[in-house]
């Protein structure tokens, strides 16, 4: 006898009715362990301890820790090692949650069955989770990644503590849809999601550990190291994203043509971005410009602190960080202080009275110009007459420097107040422009121009 056409239709369920089938057998099971364990005397004293533990944690938190972290911090400096215990400090609620919850549990399994500790268990365990992720993740940069970390950590632990991670898988698979021949659910998604961070996660300390290596090699130049470094976190990240897609089980075949229709869409939206990315690495590889030059662009003048994929990082004396894109620096004229040689020649001009010797002025602001420490002796400073002008004879001073990158403004006012200091122990005057003016008798003024008298009438 053939079995009843309604039980294959009911066997033969869809995708999303698996799904909510999942759902409603894992909520029933939480609820019915939940209210017999609610309603039996030990959950009852188990959850009042849990209570109790939270409230007097919160209260140490708010009461110990803000003293106990000021006074180590005052010992930060003598005792380094601190720091490890100020980290601990900081994290005062949790720490004495764990360590009472733990001590709770001792107690209780000495006196009476494991049993009617479970749950306390189970919160110090979940605890202790935490607090180990959260001092994991603090060498996370990131906060806001480091946050979203220790809370996956949290819930995984949480949910195999509990007895749980069988029902949500079978949730997560439930949920699915099925496109052609893939089938994706959500449990694919949160793997290529964990898969994925963890594998750039792991590209991202590969990546800055090769660069601190290579910025050791003083063989290379600084230009190339940058470079070198782009280079190896491109690769280590491409290859990351290629491993972690084909680990999920995504095929890579189909993404040659859209791929292909992809990158004509996005040379032609980024083309300012492209642009720049490409100049990056030419003003890499030409060596132009390399972190620690002095250059000026435009009316910005300063070092440049940091070669970016984009942009160039440059640092003014008043302290001001400029990003200038990379196409400028190709397309634009660029004066650069200190690309093949470090020395500059530096002019300050001045002017002194028709009543001095300019031999001897020559000779004296050459002498002037070496005093300051930055100043070299070699090339030899010189002093050249330039003009007569209205008031003063016109010289200019030139010198040269090593360090543009300490200042080029600071050492000229070096210059001109070691210039004025012997100009006036010699007796030589610095003009300033004056005119004459020259009052003639009015009395004579107003008889020019005083009307002519008529001639007498007959």
């Amino acid at each position: 006898m053939e079995e009843p056409e309604v039980v294959t239709e009911a066997i033969d369920t869809t995708a999303w009715g698996a799904f909510w089938f999942e759902v409603e057998e894992a909520l029933a099971y939480l609820q019915n362990s939940f209210l017999s364990f609610l309603l039996s005397p030990w959950g009852q004293i188990q959850i009042g301890l849990v209570i109790l533990l939270f409230v007097v944690a919160l209260v140490a938190g708010r009461t110990i820790a803000p003293s106990l972290e000021a006074r180590l911090a005052a010992r930060l400096e003598a005792h380094p090692w601190l720091q490890a215990v100020i980290v601990l400090v900081r994290r005062t609620r949790l720490v004495v949650f764990v360590l009472g919850a733990w001590f709770t549990v001792g107690i209780m399994r000495a006196a009476t069955w494991p049993s009617r500790s479970y749950l306390i268990g189970v919160f110090a365990s979940i605890a202790t989770v935490w607090l180990v992720a959260s001092l994991i993740t603090r060498h996370v940069e990131n906060r806001f990644m480091a946050k979203i970390l220790t809370a996956a950590i949290w819930i995984v632990a949480a949910l195999q503590l509990l007895g749980l991670m069988p029902i949500t898988v079978d949730v997560l698979d439930a949920a699915a849809v099925t496109i052609g021949e893939s089938r994706l659910s959500l449990l694919a998604v949160v793997k290529a999601f964990a898969i994925l961070a963890l594998l750039l996660w792991a590209a991202t300390l590969l990546s800055r550990f090769t660069e601190a290596r290579v910025q050791k090699i003083e063989e290379i130049s600084p230009s190339v190291r940058v470079l070198t470094g782009k280079l190896v976190r491109i690769a280590l990240f491409t290859v990351a994203i290629m491993i972690g897609l084909q680990t999920i089980g995504f095929n890579l075949t189909g993404l040659t043509v859209f791929s292909g229709a992809v990158g004509v869409g996005v040379g032609f939206g980024l083309q300012k971005v492209v642009s720049n990315l490409v100049s990056g690495v030419i003003l890499l590889v030409d060596k132009s410009i390399k972190p620690g030059d002095v250059i000026e662009v435009g009316n910005t003048f300063g070092w440049i602190a940091e070669l970016g994929g984009r942009y160039v990082s440059v640092v003014t004396r008043d302290g001001r960080e400029y990003l200038i894109p990379n196409e400028d620096l190709i397309t634009n004229q660029v004066i650069n202080w200190s690309h093949t040689d470090p020395r500059v020649r530096l002019e300050v001009k001045f002017g002194v009275s028709y009543d001095s010797d300019p031999h001897l002025v020559r000779k004296i602001a050459v002498e002037a110009a070496v005093k300051p420490k930055r100043v070299l002796s070699r090339p030899v400073p010189v002093c050249h007459l330039v003009d007569f002008g209205d008031s003063s004879i016109d010289f200019v001073l030139r010198f040269w420097i090593s360090d543009p990158s300490v200042g080029v403004v600071n050492i000229k006012g070096e210059v001109l107040l070691a210039l004025w200091d012997a100009l006036k122990d010699n007796g030589i005057s610095i003009p300033y422009p004056h005119r004459d003016v020259l009052i003639r008798n009015p009395a004579e003024l107003r008889d020019r121009d005083r009307p002519a008298a008529p001639p007498p009438s007959d």
